[in-house]
């Protein structure tokens, strides 16, 4: 019995993905009835979290602010290039606190245009109506 259990839980180790970058316990992301899972797996993701600060995250990296970004989305461009990739080949993941302004992601949005970036990706809880 033991060893079923643990060859139980072997295989749901192996089988679910635990993405460790888009995932980030101080962001409390905004309910939507429109969320929805991607269609498909997304190639090039560039994962950034919006706190309600206005601070950045970017992998184990934190800014204060979004201009403060800029020298990662620099190297992210780099590690593109590198691939033989342009930055419009990634899609930026936008993981903003729920009491974040509209104005702040707008914000971050365009500093990530400014250094080549052009699809994005908002993330939000999808919120469950009753029937």
């Amino acid at each position: 019995m033991i060893d079923m259990v643990f060859q139980l839980i072997a295989f749901f180790m192996v089988l679910l993905n635990f993405n460790e970058a888009d995932v980030n316990e101080e962001i409390s992301l905004p309910l939507s009835v429109l969320a929805r899972p991607p269609d498909g797996p997304i190639e090039k993701p560039i994962t950034l979290h919006l706190r309600n600060d206005g601070g950045v995250m970017i992998g184990a990296e934190s800014v204060p602010t979004v201009a403060g970004i800029k020298p990662y989305l620099r190297f992210e461009t780099d590690q593109l290039t590198i691939e033989n990739k342009r930055p419009r080949d990634a899609t930026v993941i936008i993981r903003a606190d729920r009491a974040v302004p509209t104005g702040k992601v707008q914000e971050l949005i365009k500093v990530c245009q400014e250094a080549g970036f052009e699809k994005f990706a908002l993330r939000a809880k999808e919120e469950i109506r009753g029937h």
